[in-house]
Order: C-alpha cells, then sequence, then structure tokens
C-alpha cells in the first residue's frame, strides 16, 4: 500500500503536467472542408482517422437554378449520405443566390419580398430535408465578411438575413443550432469589399438583439504563420466576451495550408515540410485553448488538392489530387493528433 501511494505521488506532478491527448477529444471536434465530391471510400478513410465532422456546401443557386423549379438536391446528398453512413456529423453551409433572384450571386436576398421569400421557402426544405438525415446543426452564409461572397459587406444586411433565417431553421429543426457565417480573419480589403473578422462581428453584435439569432460565431482564421492565427482567433473571441455572450460556442469552421512552396503567390502555401509544421501547430493550440475559447470544433480546408478553384486550393489538401488516396505528410501528421488510423 505505502509503495503504491508514493509511485502515484511521484507520478502525479507528471500527469498535471501533461497536455489534453486526443482520446478526451470527442471525434466531432476534428472536422474536412472538402472542395471535392465525396464517396464512402472518402468518408472510410476519415473515420478511421477518428475525424468525426464534415462541412459541406448548400448552394441555393445550384439546388434551385430556375424560378418556382423543384430543388435539385443532387449536389448535396450524397456527400451528406456518405458522411451520415459512417456517423459522421455534417455542417451545411447555406448560402448562394441564383440568377433568377439577382444576377449578382453575393447579393443577400433581403432586398424585396421576391427574394426573401424565395430564400426562407429554400431555407426551410433544405433543413426539413437534412433534419431527416441527422443534421441539426446549419451555418447561415460564407464568409460573409468578405467580397467573394457577400457583397456589398455589411454587418446591417447580414443582420437581417440572420433575422429572416433562425425562425425558418428552427420550425422546421427545433434541435437546430445556427451557426453564424465562417467570417475571413483578415480579407486585407476594406470598406464594401472586406472588414476584419473581429470588426465584423462587432458590428454584428451591435445590432440590438442580434445574439438571439444564432448560437455559435465561426472563424476562418487563414493567416502566414500560426501566431497569427491565435491572434485571428482570440480576438474573436474577445468580441464574443466584451458582448456579454460568453455562451457562445466557436466554431473554426476552415483553416488551411498548402503543401506548394510559394509563399510569393500566396502566404498560405508553405510547402510539405511547413503544411505539417502549421498543421501540427494550429491544432497543438486549438486543443489546448478549446475550454477557454468554448471551440467546438476545428475544420481544416482541404480534403484532397484541386486545380482551378482558388490560389492555393491546388495544394491544400491532405491528399494529392485524384480518384486514389495519395496521402501527404501532413495527413499522417493530422492522424497522430487525432490518434486514428491512416487508413481504413
Amino acid at each position: 500500500m505505502k509503495t503504491t501511494k508514493l509511485a502515484l505521488l511521484l507520478a502525479l506532478p507528471a500527469l498535471l503536467l501533461a497536455p489534453a491527448t486526443a482520446p478526451a477529444v470527442p471525434a466531432k471536434f476534428f472536422g474536412i472542408a472538402p472542395q471535392t465530391a465525396l464517396g464512402d471510400t472518402d468518408t472510410a478513410y476519415m473515420k478511421a482517422a477518428r475525424i468525426g465532422s464534415v462541412r459541406w456546401p448548400v448552394n441555393w443557386a445550384t439546388v434551385q437554378p430556375t424560378p418556382g423549379g423543384a430543388y435539385d438536391w443532387s449536389s448535396v446528398d450524397a456527400g451528406v449520405d456518405a458522411a451520415r453512413r459512417r456517423g459522421l456529423h455534417v455542417l451545411p453551409f447555406l448560402y448562394g443566390v441564383p440568377s433568377w433572384i439577382s444576377p449578382k450571386p453575393t447579393k443577400l436576398p433581403i432586398d424585396n419580398a421576391r427574394a426573401r421569400n424565395a430564400w426562407k421557402a429554400f431555407v426551410r426544405a433544405a433543413v426539413q430535408r437534412y433534419a431527416a438525415r441527422g443534421v441539426h446543426t446549419y451555418q447561415v452564409w460564407n464568409e460573409a465578411n468578405f467580397f467573394y461572397f457577400a457583397f456589398p459587406v455589411s454587418t446591417g444586411r447580414y443582420a437581417r438575413l440572420l433575422k429572416l433565417t433562425k425562425p425558418v431553421i428552427e420550425r422546421a429543426d427545433r434541435r437546430a443550432e445556427i451557426v453564424l457565417s465562417g467570417l475571413f480573419g483578415d480579407p486585407d480589403e476594406g470598406g464594401r469589399r472586406g472588414m476584419d473578422a473581429a470588426d465584423f462581428l462587432a458590428g454584428l453584435y451591435r445590432v440590438r438583439g442580434i445574439a438571439r439569432y444564432f448560437d455559435a460565431v465561426a472563424l476562418h482564421p487563414y493567416a502566414f504563420r500560426v501566431a497569427d492565427l491565435k491572434e485571428l482567433v482570440e480576438e474573436m473571441r474577445r468580441v464574443v466576451v466584451a458582448n456579454r455572450d460568453r455562451g457562445a460556442r466557436m466554431y473554426v469552421t476552415e483553416m488551411g495550408w498548402g503543401s506548394e512552396n510559394n509563399v510569393r503567390k500566396v502566404a498560405f502555401e508553405q510547402g510539405i515540410k511547413g503544411q505539417v509544421r502549421q498543421l501540427r501547430g494550429a491544432y497543438r493550440y486549438l486543443l489546448r485553448k478549446r475550454g477557454k475559447l468554448n471551440l467546438k470544433g476545428a475544420y481544416w480546408f482541404s480534403w484532397k488538392d484541386v486545380q482551378g478553384d482558388c490560389n492555393f486550393c491546388d495544394s491544400v489538401g491532405l491528399f494529392r489530387e485524384g480518384i486514389g488516396f495519395s496521402p501527404k505528410p501532413a495527413w499522417k501528421a493530422l492522424v497522430a493528433i487525432t490518434g486514428g488510423r491512416a487508413r481504413p
């Protein structure tokens, strides 16, 4: 008995100093934001790796390309169903405007009754369809603080969209969690074209009563280095706390670095070793601080490389482009963090 007590006392300092390990973290915390189609083999790799979440686009313009036409969910169903068959959590983000509403797909659908009613009908149909498949978390728009997805950038306009959307989601799914648009951390644009994430969130909170219209905030902290990511994340949390909304959850719904060694082209490309280094540093920080940040999930962008989508999409994947599965060193690094397996 004395020997056992002595051993425990000697071990106690090491236990107190040890960092939180991946097995203590819900698999749902680790997510992927794919930029390519998903099938059963993709989700089998995710499940084996102890990745528990997939973020999936639901683009209104694709789902309903003609006025009053039937909804075509084929661009959504395959990915959602592949994920749900493996028991993965799905986070759909609802966005986009069809050309019969506006020639500009980035113009939020709030300016006339036709746009508002059609948006609400689309949201209702999407939530009813995917709640029946076990989906209960929904993200309203994508990068609403950046002209690439929303123009003009305006906290007031986005607040109006939230106020339109939340009641529709909640009536269709009483279990729903509503997540704000993932905000681009530092879009390097100003005025109507862009606003830093923390500034946008602070402006949103200035809309009276707006905190009632969402459950969680979301960030896309694309950054040159992990130190910059930390600053973006913590600044976001400070805004939440300063607005007496401490209970609001946080998600990092996109983050990533490319494996090409071309920093002059885009700062997010760090080379093969740099991609590994930044991935490890980002996840170690987020796991260590997840309690303080009330952080519920972190999604890596992206699953596989793809050409021609964005200026670093060709190298940001954990796997190389193609129908096969050719992993990069970053994949093994992530699996080591999740505590899973590299292959099904």
